[in-house]
């Protein structure tokens, strides 16, 4: 037994422990890796076939937007354009006319590559050019036309051309800019499907000679490819991740679709290309755990035999430690790694005790926030309890009307400040009920010099809208429209569906001295930059609204409206979609 004791020492327990650790987790990771390593490079490999598809992804996306951009073009062309208002006012152009628009839209077609052809139709379908006589029903099908439709004018991409499978089309419905962009035509592009060709994208990299690839629109046509045989798109289509086999090989599959157009890519990889190495990774496994068993075994005996000795005086040490505040350890030895060691617990000490000091110091500066925080609220509701005490003081005097326009400001108020931060979109009833809060209080100071009506139809009030956008346009047409009249004037806020579904429009017209060209474009230039000039400080401000709508709904088009006649006063007006968040208590 006392033998048996003197080996059970904490050395020899670590040494047998660490060998007989080593032993098992050799024999485990050998047999996991040898089961798995074929998985792992098949990973890497179809990593790397991703890469390769999104490389020819984004060289696809390039060709389609130069087509995007050349139609676009073509589409907002002068002569185009005015041509198309003439179809569509019902005034026919004549055929010198036609010729003069083909070779217009001729030049931009020299500057392209890969275009075949450009044709141009009418509303009503009839070809302008080519100068033969057709009609676009009879070039693609009703539901190619309605696609470009529903497109509002994006280039709508539809692949191979069931009447020459040599060729790729698109079309763009024109939207005419002078007229409110009403329809005014289509065009269509005819591009050969070489223009299309992916095959380069993948040259640089190992292995890229043995990927190929094919492009293949939304109805499984094959649009570009170079597959050595041929392949059936069902074969390789929707096969992510899948094998594939063509003739005697075994192809790993990965696919990319377009945003843009719908289309399908798809990258051919050999089976046999994701598992190469592997025998060699095996037989580097193997040597290597081997040598690693050898090494463990010299260094875990030095290494227990450095480490055990002065590690019991380190445990002394720490021994000193109670609950509370940390203290440095005072204790040190003549070894080297177990002074560092002392050292960097000495350091972790201070540190913890420095980060106990300021998170301390952090909770009473949080506690003092949220005081001032539930401090600050007393200020509305100590306002609004103000404003109720006056309304009834004047209602039991018998000023009624003088407590009606309190109301109305304790509302004026509730509403702005009362609201809380989540709460920034409101309905359409909710601004106008603000906006005739804010005209009742202008009425008092005005008199009969203001006059107002509130039109709304029941739909339009339910339609969501971002909080104060109303408001501040009334309050500019009182300020600049009613008070420089030198009689009564009146001021009407309408809300109604717009002329394109889904839209709402809101108008607010006042019967003012109005605003000539000059200074209509000086107030559009104003807003533009973000600040609008006012002599009279009206609040927020157009320049506010006009930037708080293009945020919100992210469009170019989105923004305020100006119409104004000098001597008869302005409009401001502005739409917005009806399909924007919903607000709480509507349509619930």
């Amino acid at each position: 037994m006392n033998r048996f004791g003197r080996l059970n020492t904490l050395r020899n327990q670590i040494f047998l422990g660490f060998m007989l650790v080593m032993i098992i987790v050799l024999a485990l990771v050998g047999v996991f890796v040898y089961d798995q390593v074929s998985v792992l490079l098949r990973n890497s490999a179809e990593k790397h076939i991703q890469q390769t598809a999104v490389q020819a992804t984004g060289k696809l996306d390039a060709l389609l937007k130069q087509v995007d951009t050349l139609t676009a073009q073509i589409s907002t062309n002068a002569t185009v354009q005015r041509y198309l208002a003439q179809e569509t006012a019902g005034k026919p152009i004549s055929f010198g006319e036609r010729q003069s628009l083909q070779q217009e839209v001729r030049k931009y077609e020299s500057y392209a590559t890969g275009i075949r052809s450009l044709e141009l139709y009418t509303t009503d379908y009839r070809r302008l050019f080519p100068l033969d006589e057709g009609s676009l029903t009879s070039r693609v099908g009703v539901d190619w036309i309605l696609a470009a439709d529903a497109g509002k004018g994006r280039l709508v991409w539809f692949g191979q051309d069931p009447k020459d499978p040599d060729v790729v089309v698109a079309v763009r419905r024109i939207r005419l800019i002078d007229h409110s962009f009403a329809h005014g035509g289509y065009l269509l592009v005819k591009l050969e499907k070489d223009y299309f060709a992916l095959a380069d994208s993948t040259g640089g990299t190992a292995g890229d000679s043995r990927e190929t690839m094919g492009l293949f629109d939304q109805a499984g046509n094959e649009i570009s490819s170079d597959f050595a045989t041929a392949v059936d798109a069902k074969d390789v289509l929707h096969r992510e991740g899948e094998t594939v086999a063509i003739g005697n090989e075994d192809f790993i599959a990965v696919q990319k679709q377009s945003e843009a157009t719908g289309w399908n890519l798809v990258i051919l990889t050999p089976v046999d290309y994701t598992t190469e190495g592997i025998a060699v990774l095996r037989t580097a496994i193997i040597v290597s755990g081997g040598v690693g068993a050898l090494l463990f075994l010299f260094l875990s005996f030095i290494l227990t035999t450095m480490i055990i000795r002065p590690i019991l005086n380190l445990i002394k040490a720490m021994r000193g430690v109670r609950l509370g505040t940390l203290k440095p350890i005072p204790v040190t030895s003549k070894t080297m790694e177990i002074n560092e060691l002392n050292n960097s617990y000495n350091q972790m000490v201070d540190s913890l005790n420095e980060l106990i000091e300021v998170v301390y110091e952090k909770e009473i500066i949080q506690s003092r926030t949220e005081l001032k925080a539930l401090q600050a609220q007393i200020n509305p509701h100590f306002l609004f309890n103000t404003l109720e005490a006056f309304y009834w003081a004047l209602d039991d005097q018998g000023e009624e009307e003088l407590a009606q326009i309190v109301v109305a400001m304790s509302g004026l108020f509730r509403y702005v400040i009362n609201r809380k931060d989540e709460d920034e979109w409101v309905s359409i009833r909710d601004e106008l009920d603000h906006a005739e809060r804010y005209l009742m209080i202008m009425k008092m100071r005005m008199l009969d010099r203001l006059s107002w009506r509130i039109e709304a139809d029941e739909a339009s009030r339910h339609v969501p809208i971002p909080k104060l956008l109303i408001q501040p346009i009334v309050e500019n047409a009182i300020l600049h429209g009613v008070e420089q009249r030198l009689g009564p004037g009146t001021v009407i806020v309408r809300a109604q569906a717009a002329d394109h579904p889904g839209y709402t429009v809101i108008t607010i017209t006042d019967d003012g001295p109005g605003m000539d060209e000059e200074t209509v474009a000086t107030l559009y230039s104003s807003m533009e930059k973000g600040y609008a000039a006012s002599s009279k400080n009206s609040g927020v401000g157009l320049a506010n609204v006009e930037q708080r709508i293009r945020l919100y709904y992210a469009s170019e088009q989105a923004g305020l409206h100006i119409d104004s006649v000098v001597g008869q006063g302005t409009t401001i007006s502005f739409e917005i979609p009806n399909d924007f968040p919903a607000i709480k208590g509507e349509g619930e």
